[in-house]
C-alpha cells in the first residue's frame, strides 16, 4: 500500500551528508553548503565525490515531489534542487547549476557514470520550482518559473528497485557557503499523464 503522502512532513526526512549549518522551521528547510560538496561519477572530470547534501525521505512507490528553491548562485557549479538517490552509482539530481557565468537549468543522471545536460533558464533563477515524478521505471523532471506553467526538462529511465532517498539537494563544489531555502514541499500521487499535465 502506498503511503498517505498528505501526512508527510519534513520531520519524516533524514540527512545524507548533513551540512554543518541547517534548520527546519514551519516545514521550510534552510541550509548552507559545506566546502567542496558534490555528487559526480567519473565522466570528463575523472573524480568521484559523493559528498553533496540531500535531505530526503525513503520512497518505494510512484510519487510526484514538488519544491520551491531559493538561492543566489554565484560560483562555478553552485547547485540546488531535487535528487533521487539509490546508491553512489545510481541517482538523478536536477535544479539550477551555475556554469559558463550564469545559472543554468540542469540535470545529471548517473548509471555507473554521470551525464550532464544544461540549458538557459528563462525566469528568475533565485526562485524557481521543480517537480520530480517517478512512475514505474521512468523519471520525469519538470521546472516552473511561477508554479503554474510546467516545462519538461527530462524523461529518463530509472529501473533499479528501491527504496530511494528523495528530497532537496544542494552542493557547492568550488567553495562553501551557498545558502538555500526549500519551501512548498509536497509529495503527491502521480498524474495519469506525467508528460502533459500541469
Amino acid at each position: 500500500m502506498a503511503p498517505a503522502f498528505e501526512n508527510i512532513t519534513l520531520s519524516d526526512f533524514k540527512w545524507f551528508n548533513a551540512p554543518s549549518k541547517w534548520e527546519v522551521t514551519n516545514n521550510i528547510l534552510h541550509l548552507t553548503t559545506d566546502n567542496k560538496s558534490d555528487f559526480w561519477q567519473g565522466t570528463y572530470y575523472h573524480y568521484y565525490p559523493n559528498s553533496g547534501h540531500v535531505f530526503g525521505i525513503k520512497l518505494n512507490y510512484n510519487f510526484t515531489f514538488t519544491v520551491c528553491v531559493e538561492a543566489n548562485f554565484t560560483s562555478l557549479y553552485d547547485q540546488a534542487g531535487l535528487m533521487i538517490y539509490l546508491d553512489e552509482k545510481h541517482w538523478l539530481k536536477t535544479g539550477i547549476e551555475y556554469n559558463d557565468g550564469q545559472p543554468m537549468i540542469s540535470s545529471v543522471l548517473t548509471n555507473e557514470i554521470s551525464d550532464w545536460a544544461t540549458g538557459e533558464f528563462p525566469g528568475n533563477p533565485k526562485k524557481f520550482y521543480l517537480r520530480l515524478t517517478k512512475k514505474d521505471d521512468v523519471l520525469c523532471v519538470k521546472y516552473s518559473t511561477d508554479n503554474r506553467t510546467w516545462v519538461l526538462l527530462r524523461l529518463a529511465p530509472f529501473a533499479k528497485p528501491g527504496p530511494y532517498l528523495v528530497g532537496p539537494m544542494a552542493c557547492s563544489p568550488t567553495r562553501e557557503g551557498l545558502e538555500v531555502k526549500f519551501s512548498e514541499i509536497k509529495i503527491t500521487k502521480v498524474a495519469e499523464d506525467i508528460l502533459h499535465s500541469n
